[in-house]
């Protein structure tokens, strides 16, 4: 699947994580999760690897990016958030 800008914000936002959050947990800049997410309906462009630690990212966390007719990103599971 081809991830656009827009996918990559929507999946964050499923995941209830700021731009800040998914950085960190991606172990990329902050403003790389920017740039990313500027492309909007664009087709991200960048490195492959950069791409992948995010999208790992948010699949470890219950984000599933769809294919098909409607490529688009869902929540398949929620994780409880530890308490501190």
């Amino acid at each position: 699947m081809e991830l656009t800008g827009n996918h990559i914000r929507a999946a964050r936002v499923l995941a209830d994580m700021d731009q800040a959050d998914l950085a960190k947990k991606s172990r990329v800049s902050i403003n790389t999760i920017r740039n990313l997410e500027a492309a909007g309906a664009q087709r991200i462009g960048g490195r492959a690897s950069t791409r992948g630690k995010v999208q790992a990212c948010l699949e470890a966390v219950g984000v599933e990016f769809t294919n098909g007719d409607t490529p688009g990103v869902r929540l398949v599971s929620v994780k409880p958030k530890k308490r501190r």
